[in-house]
């Protein structure tokens, strides 16, 4: 069986370090709060050239302390809006929610999958505070348009970095920026399965404003920055000690293994030759892409989907049911975001990881093709 993505394999490669990282801080007895989630948020800062990490449990409550750190400071109140993609994975939209802010949904753009810049101003209103880009499937949605149109209105950029962690955007002068240090402030996942993934939940915040850090920070930690002297009604989502220790060993990895992703992808882009298969677009730099999925569509998905099965290739559907379409939103179950239904209805996630042998790669290339 050829698995959609084997974290038992890809963390073998570095099991050992993993382990002795364990047994440091089981032996120094301290889990929380502590000099290896310091270590931890320095390395993401380095890394993704962000002035500030602030660890968090994960990459919803990433999100969600953003929205609140902003409300606290007066720049948000209940009821306003932030325009987000109608394609993404549902926690974006939660974390806009459960701060009683409003999403305005707009449709991706078919190429890219992701937010249609284009369509953005023409949403824009007295009541909208910022715009909530999502990287989706580690592909950067960016453009200096996007930047010009948060200027011209005032709006904050928050980055949904949850499935791009070290993707580069270039500039017309030829420099480039991280994703997650590119807008506002940025959510970050390190859910397992994420291209940086811990050894169960967290996240974190990045971002380069100094007040904005420092509430998040507090928030987090029941609204206290000293210890029971609570300045807000906050919070508990602290990244463990023993997760962040995982993150700083798997984090010295990252960019060789998105460059074994890219390869892959750019294996299936050469090598798929299906007239029922959609292949993804891909960006004009190949760094732009972190390739954590490689989704393609076809109109006979679950046909398919069942083909590769039969074969021992197994595939996941990022996502089968858009936010808009879900029980817990039913006041927007009658409307209509038909790109964004295509999508979710055609696409299929093919087998995407670090791990995979090129035996196993040409595999499903071949039976692919014989669908």
């Amino acid at each position: 069986m050829i698995k959609f993505l084997d974290l038992q394999k890809t963390n073998a490669r570095y099991s050992a370090e993993l382990k002795q990282a364990a047994a440091e801080v089981i032996d120094r007895g301290w889990f929380l709060l502590g000099e290896r989630v310091k270590t931890f948020e320095q390395q993401f800062c380095d890394y993704t050239g962000a002035k500030y990490t602030v660890a968090c449990a994960n990459g919803l409550d990433a999100l969600r302390l953003i929205l609140r750190a902003y409300i606290e400071s007066g720049f948000m109140q209940a009821n306003d809006e932030i325009i987000v993609p109608a394609n993404t994975y549902i926690a974006t939209i939660l974390a806009i929610t459960d701060n009683h802010l409003k999403p305005v949904l707009v449709e991706p753009d078919i190429q890219t999958y992701n937010l249609d810049i284009s369509q953005v101003e023409q949403v824009v209103t007295s009541k909208t505070k910022a715009i909530m880009p999502v990287h989706l499937y580690g592909r950067i949605c960016w453009s200096a348009e996007f930047e010009a149109i948060a200027r011209k209105y005032g709006l904050k950029i928050v980055e949904d970095n949850a499935q791009a962690i070290g993707a580069y955007h270039f500039y017309d002068d030829g420099t480039r920026k991280r994703t997650g240090n590119l807008g506002d402030a940025a959510g970050n996942s390190f859910y397992p399965g994420k291209n940086l993934g811990a050894l169960g939940d967290s996240g974190a915040v990045t971002t380069g404003d100094d007040s904005l850090a420092e509430a998040v920070r507090a928030i987090a930690n029941y609204g206290s920055h000293q210890k029971y002297v609570n300045k807000y009604q906050g919070l508990n989502s602290r990244m463990d000690e023993i997760q962040a220790a995982f993150l700083s060993v798997k984090l010295k990895y990252l960019d060789d293994e998105n460059e074994i992703r890219r390869k892959i992808a750019a294996f299936y882009l050469e090598n798929i030759k299906n007239e029922k298969i959609i292949l993804p677009q891909q960006p004009e730099h190949a760094e732009s892409h972190v390739q954590h999925l490689f989704a393609v569509r076809t109109k006979e998905r679950d046909k398919l989907q069942t083909y590769l099965a039969q074969n021992d290739i197994q595939t996941l559907i990022h996502y089968p049911i858009p936010p808009h379409k879900q029980e817990c939103y039913a006041e927007w179950n009658r409307l209509s975001f038909p790109i964004t239904e295509q999508i979710h209805n055609e696409v299929l996630s093919l087998p995407m990881s670090p791990a995979m042998t090129e035996a196993e790669v040409e595999k499903v290339v071949r039976i692919i093709n014989t669908f």
